[in-house]
This record gives structure tokens, sequence and C-alpha cells, in this order.
């Protein structure tokens, strides 16, 4: 990619030329230095052995050179161990606690040691770091509030710490639920939105953010990798009641979210009021594999677009190019709870 633009939908490298890993991801802020982390899919083959690779991570001082940092978390040798490489991986979200100092990883795991490939079984893995130069330990698995979760958000409220849980219960509504003091699990309370009887439109892939006294929260049908429209709902409380917006993606002809799905959205720490969308676009390169086109994840490219709004309504139009000099560098005004 060149240097200070932003190409959405274009294959992206790294500062070694290779191919940037980080599907299903999100960019985390931390003390000056971006990070970008998702699913490694380089060993993947359509119906092949391997799903993932592990988690990789990298990094950034401007959002546009990225640094591979490695993977850290890495698979298992253990073909009965979640995170052995034929085991279904999903959607890592890495939270920072500061009240324990510890860097939080959930991540969305399927299928059991008797069927590896059940979808309808869901749950979430629980690691951990000191540091995001230090590789993450696996702590525990979970099945949050005896529920089958698949795809997830994490959201930290920056007045206070406290942390939100948003995922797709498979697959008949999104649930918000609160994380315990710790970000270990949840604390049993939580709330149900968006009920669809079944998929395809059923909500899956929540994307949730806060920009003034509103709460976002995109998604998207539940077609595979398949793309389809993204819907926005907002709410004036953390659990709502949220209220649907209609479409995310403005002159979205195909009804595809730009060939996307959205992963997460990251909130630009100096550059006021810019919130990127970050997808992957998981068809880019497919395989005819038994009359079907499957896709090869690991060759799929990202879209990152900048998010507008018409009063509390954010949608996003595709860009060719775009760049962060769009946006000047500003904290903005101070919030009430630092004055």
């Amino acid at each position: 990619m060149d240097t200070h633009v932003f190409k959405p939908g274009k294959p992206w490298k790294d500062t070694e030329g290779n191919l940037i890993q980080a599907h299903g991801g999100s960019v985390l802020h931390h003390e000056g230095v971006y990070y970008w982390y998702g699913e490694d899919k380089s060993n993947y083959v359509p119906k092949g052995k391997n799903w993932h690779n592990g988690v990789r991570c990298y990094q950034s001082e401007n959002l546009y050179d990225w640094t591979d940092m490695g993977t850290i978390l890495a698979v298992s040798d253990d073909p009965d161990h979640p995170m052995h490489p034929s085991r279904i991986m999903d959607r890592p979200h890495i939270v920072y606690n500061k009240r324990t100092d510890t860097f939080v990883m959930w991540i969305k795991f399927a299928g059991t040691e008797e069927a590896p490939t059940d979808w309808m079984t869901q749950y979430m893995g629980i690691a951990t770091s000191s540091s995001m130069d230090t590789p993450f330990t696996l702590i525990k698995t979970i099945r949050p509030l005896g529920m089958e979760t698949g795809d997830f958000d994490l959201w930290v409220d920056e007045r206070d710490g406290k942390g939100y849980f948003i995922a797709d219960r498979v697959h008949t509504e999104l649930i918000i639920a609160d994380l315990t003091d710790d970000y270990l699990d949840v604390s049993g309370y939580y709330s149900s939105h968006c009920p669809r009887t079944e998929p395809p439109l059923a909500r899956e892939a929540p994307c949730f953010f806060k920009r003034g006294d509103r709460y976002h929260m995109i998604s998207s049908g539940t077609t595979g990798y398949n793309p389809n429209p993204t819907e926005a709902m907002v709410a004036q409380l953390p659990h709502g009641t949220y209220v649907l917006q209609g479409s995310f993606c403005i002159d979205d002809e195909k009804l595809t979210s730009f060939d996307c799905q959205f992963s997460s959205v990251f909130k630009h720490p100096t550059r006021y009021g810019l919130y990127i969308a970050i997808g992957d676009r998981w068809m880019a390169k497919t395989t005819l594999i038994d009359g079907q086109q499957e896709a090869e994840t690991r060759e799929a490219t990202y879209i990152w677009l900048p998010i507008r709004f018409l009063d509390d309504r954010p949608f996003v139009e595709w860009r060719e190019t775009w760049s962060l000099d769009e946006y000047p560098v500003d904290d903005g005004p101070l919030p009430w709870w630092k004055r």
C-alpha cells in the first residue's frame, strides 16, 4: 500500500512485503502505538485441513505501514485443543484493563472434539498477556450466560473502564452483556436486541462504538463468507433500546456492503471525529469446488472506510482512496469527566 493513502479492497502488505494476515480483526491504540491483529489465514486452503494459523499482530506508528510482530496466540499440536489449526477460531478482540494492567483477548471458537465443524456449538476463549509484545496465554473457555455465542465485539467505556460483550446469539438475536471488572467473564446482566428467527436475516458480526452521547451498532446478515447488507442501529444507553436506521453502506448497488463484512470500528485517538470501519473482503479470490465458489481467505483483502454521520446516523461511502490528512489532528473538547 502506498505511503499516506488507504486503498480499500487492494492487497495490503507489511513492511517486509508480505500480505497482512489480520482477518476478522481490530485495531488497538496503546501508548502511542497502533496494533492491528486478527486471524492468520496463511495456511488456509478451501476444503483443506487448516482453518487458521493462530492470531497474528502488526504494529504501526501511522496506520499505513505495519510491521509484523508475529503470532501472539499460537496454535496447539493437540487436535482436541480449540486452538489446533484444524479447529474453528474466529474474530479475536483485545481490550486493555487499566485496573489489572493486563491485555485481555476474547476469541470465538466453534465445534467439539467429536464434531470439530459443528457451527451450532459456539463458545469463547479468554487469553491474557502483560503486553502486546508478549504472547498471550489461553486461560479458559466459557459459554457466556450459558448461551451459544458467535461473532462478537468488546467495548470499554473510557469514562470508568466498564466493559461490554456484544455478540450474536446463534443465530437469533444480538446480546449485550456486562463484563466483570477483570474482563475475564460476563457478570450475568445482559440485554437482547434485534430478534430475527433465522439466517440469513439473523444478525452477526456486531461492531459497537460510541459517538457523543449515542451508542451505535452495525451488523451483517448470516450468509457465511458471502457478503450482504450491513444494518445500523442507535441507542441512548449501552443496553438500548436500539432503533434500526437502515443501510450502513450508501450507494451499495449490489447490496453486499462493498463486497465485505465489517469486523470492528476504530475510533482514532488524535483526529477528533474520525471513526474507521474495518472489514474483510473474504471473497476477493475464490476457487470453484463442487460447483461453488469457495473463499481463498488467506488472500482476502481489507476494507477500511471513514464513517460519516448525518445527525446520529452513521454511514460509509465507497472511496477508491482516502487519507488521514483529510481529518485534522484535534483532540476535541475535554470530556466532562476529565475537567
